[in-house]
């Protein structure tokens, strides 16, 4: 099979382009595999390439490149096909409406698979008959608004498949968006075995990793290691990952930090990539979220033999921790339980390195030939379906797309006429 992947940035750091890498790369080893990512910012990908996989751009942003994008005065007009809901809105423009209709109508592909809402409805709306559309969501329904809920409850009709992280977020899909014809599955996201021995559980340091973002809740895992600290002095948390742009989050916890006397028992590392060498070097993992789409890093924590306590929030750690086995789960929000939880596994050391084993056994289920298996499967299936076995008639598919259709491919053949003309006038 031909399979084309549509990515944000595959340049920049983040779990999503993470676990496309992860399966773009296993998928490669069985089949034609290409990333295309709408923007490139830098030479390289900060994640590195994956192996085997084509990588295309339809943005250039960097400065010193002779196919800069940024002077482009389609790049000042505000997107009209990329939904508003979508964080990512005030990244697009006419350009990038341009450029991804212009790439979708010509795609050579059997399937395309988008990787944020934003992408897929792009692709709902502009992908050419006969190819495969497949829309990936690695957030969860609760955490768009209600704009984005409505954009992707219509436009999703177009989609062959939606596949969720979890089986908690692929029933709210069948349930709340009532998409008929339209597969939805819940395959989880990948992570591949360290290259780095794993833990032994001896070391006495707490990890956690993730961005210093308010839904992450680091300010609870400060809380709950003053009472850590207070009964096991000899015990430290190293906290990794980088903070949002203003750095409001992260000078916040340094205050806490030093509010609460911990400045020689919590530390903030940074950003550190790749993060397996870091994780072996503690005992415990924490994770404190609010909310977790899926729970990248209690993978990788697991992966590196390390258990885990977590809160139990929506959707992640319960599908992918057993309780009192290879991690534990506590409340959402409950500074107490977190630490009673972290001095439960501190204090025993036996417990401690049979949740660290069992973490290593279970979390081998994450590898990315099984989860890539999966999805391999579907599009299969998908493929050998064909357009007359799929969900979409033409007539409904005219009904879905509307006006939209007609703008969508006027908009596209416009701007490459004027493209055309505007690289024999350089050339010249």
């Amino acid at each position: 099979m031909r399979i084309s992947f549509l990515l944000h940035n595959a340049y920049g750091i983040g779990g999503t382009i993470r676990t496309t890498f992860n399966l773009a790369c296993a998928l490669a080893e069985r089949h034609d595999v290409e990333i295309v990512s709408v923007f490139r910012h830098r030479d390289l990908p900060s994640m590195g390439a994956p192996a085997g996989v084509t990588m295309k751009h339809l943005v250039d942003l960097r400065k010193n490149s002779p196919g800069y994008d940024g002077d482009d005065p389609l790049a000042r007009l505000p997107a009209k096909v990329f939904p508003r809901g979508d964080g990512r809105h005030r990244q697009y423009s006419r350009l990038t409406d341009a450029r991804i209709a212009a790439h979708l109508a010509s795609l050579d592909a059997d399937i395309v698979v988008g990787t944020r809402p934003g992408l897929n409805v792009h692709i709902a709306r502009q992908a050419r008959r006969g190819v495969v559309r497949v829309g990936q969501e690695h957030l969860t329904l609760d955490s768009h608004g209600y704009r984005l809920r409505r954009e992707i409850g219509h436009r999703y009709a177009l989609l062959d498949a939606v596949t969720t992280v979890t089986d908690a977020d692929a029933r709210a899909y069948r349930e709340r968006l009532k998409l008929p014809g339209v597969r939805i599955e819940s395959v989880p996201n990948s992570v591949p075995a360290p290259a780095v021995a794993p833990a032994d559980c001896t070391a006495k340091w707490v990890v956690a990793a993730g961005r210093l973002t308010r839904v992450k809740r680091y300010d609870l895992l400060i809380k709950a290691f003053s009472k850590v600290a207070a009964a096991r002095p000899d015990w430290r948390l190293r906290i990794y990952g980088s903070g949002d742009a203003t750095g409001n989050e992260k000078q916040a916890l340094r205050a806490l930090i030093e509010e609460r006397g911990l400045h020689n028992h919590v530390f903030l590392m940074g950003p550190a990539n790749p993060l397996e060498p870091e994780w072996v070097k503690g005992s415990v993992a924490a994770v404190t979220s609010s909310l977790e789409s899926f729970g990248m890093t209690i993978v990788e924590a697991m992966r590196c033999g390390l258990p885990v306590v977590s809160t139990d929030c929506p959707h992640g750690p319960r599908e992918i921790i057993e309780d009192g086995v290879d991690g534990l789960l506590v409340p959402v929000g409950d500074v107490d339980a977190i630490a009673d939880a972290l001095l439960r596994l501190i204090g025993d050391d036996e417990l401690r390195r049979s949740a660290g084993r069992a973490a290593l056994v279970s979390s081998a289920r994450f590898d990315p030939a099984p989860i890539a298996e999966r999805h391999e499967a579907l599009f299969a299936e998908l493929v050998a379906h064909g357009e007359n076995g799929r969900s979409r008639s033409a007539l409904r598919e005219a009904l879905h797309r509307g006006r939209s259709s007609l703008y969508d491919g006027a908009y596209a053949l416009r701007y490459v006429a004027a493209d055309l003309i505007r690289r024999g006038r350089k050339s010249a």
